[in-house]
């Protein structure tokens, strides 16, 4: 439809222009421009997230340092993979990542394409296997909602796109290439700059609440377990983490899901032997 419409509107114009037209020409130019705009209007592709999200991630450790225990590691991975089997988007274009970042500073991170970091502090504000599961499943749902690509500024992409869709990449320019480079770098700055220091709003961060209650749900996990972190995150202060910075108030978070908890039947042999999991995992 954008096609027809702006073809229509060009050959109109050239029609009724008092200058000698080369209809070819036009032609060829109306096409290459209208091209440009449908790859500027596209929204990121899974593998173009995928590899934005890698930048931010790398760029994460100029602020933080990564928490080596292959054990632990690996546990939370098998976690959040069984959450995000039970989210909108069981797999992504690089796959679930989790890892550690060695502060005891309670945060948590989820980079486009499915990177999640998770701060000691944060680990250590659960209590049981379902609690840590509340915790990695409220960011899977931010990573399905897009909520970190959708930081980019529209601009930038838009600008960005229109390049690359009207330039052959053999034919780039210095000009072009250096543009793109900074776009590119003020891209991950605006995702950077939204996890660390602005934060989602309101509105989706009650929306990854809630998708958590139902991912927690599906894989067999006890709902409650995220009001139970948000409980104990209530009482925490400000200057024990960045995530009361850039987060809702806990209050308005806890009011807004306890009318939203599904209904589970636990299986409380199942619950036990998670809890024994857990703690020989995470050691205090």
């Amino acid at each position: 439809m954008i096609k027809k419409f702006v073809l229509i509107a060009i050959l109109f114009l050239c029609l009724f222009s008092c200058k000698t037209v080369d209809i070819n020409k036009t032609l060829d130019i109306t096409l290459t421009t209208i091209q440009a705009t449908e790859k500027a209007a596209r929204p990121i592709s899974d593998e173009e997230e995928y590899y934005i999200g890698r930048a931010v991630a790398a760029r994460m450790f100029l602020y933080y340092t990564l928490y080596e225990n292959h054990e632990l590691t690996n546990y939370i991975n098998s976690i959040g993979k069984v959450i995000a089997l039970h989210s909108e988007k069981p797999f992504t274009f690089g796959g679930y990542h989790f890892a550690l970042l060695n502060s005891n500073e309670i945060n948590a991170f989820a980079c486009p394409g499915g990177i999640v970091f998770l701060t000691k502090g944060m680990l250590k504000l659960a209590k049981s296997e379902d609690e840590l599961a509340a915790i990695v499943a409220h960011e899977i749902a931010h990573v399905n909602h897009r909520d970190g690509i959708n930081s980019i500024k529209q601009a930038r992409w838009t600008e960005a796109l229109t390049i690359i869709g009207t330039t052959a990449a053999k034919q780039y320019g210095d000009e072009d290439l250096l543009k793109l480079v900074n776009i590119f770098e003020n891209s991950i700055d605006d995702i950077l700059k939204t996890l660390i220091v602005n934060g989602y709003s309101k509105t989706r961060e009650y929306a990854a609440d809630e998708k958590a209650l139902q991912y927690l749900a599906k894989a067999g996990y006890n709902p409650y377990a995220l009001l139970n972190v948000l409980e104990r995150l209530r009482q925490s202060t400000k200057s024990e983490g960045g995530i009361l910075n850039t987060h809702p108030d806990t209050t308005d978070r806890i009011n807004n899901l306890k009318d939203k908890i599904p209904v589970v039947s636990l299986d409380l042999n199942a619950f036990k032997k998670r809890t024994l999991r857990f703690n020989s995992f995470v050691k205090e």
